[in-house]
């Protein structure tokens, strides 16, 4: 993620996936689109969510959530994940090749 928007939420009786669902609702609010991904300093995740903690606001409309050890601690780095973007738009593009009709003289 090149661009996101930083969210801090130092409340500890808050659980992290609500903090999420909060920075994402005013983020979709903000930018007009929903987030794909919020990065979140380790220490904020157990060890059994480390790889696969996630939040769906809507159907459909899933963010996961990463650790990346440079966000501060009580701090929300949400945005779209630019990576799935790209793969997601590439597979919409791409069609099979079809042979031009070749018109007889």
């Amino acid at each position: 993620m090149q661009k996101g928007m930083l969210w801090f939420d130092n409340d500890p009786k808050t659980p992290l996936t609500v903090k999420v669902e909060q920075a994402a609702r005013y983020y979709r609010r903000k930018y007009g689109r929903f987030p794909t991904l919020c990065l979140v300093h380790p220490t904020m995740l157990t060890d059994g969510q480390k790889n696969r903690l996630a939040v769906t606001l809507n159907p459909g409309h899933r963010i996961a959530i990463r650790p990346y050890r440079p966000i501060l601690p009580n701090h929300l780095w949400i945005g779209v994940d630019e990576e799935k973007r790209s793969r997601r738009i590439a597979s919409k593009t791409q069609q099979p090749h079809r042979p031009s009709p070749q018109h007889a003289a």
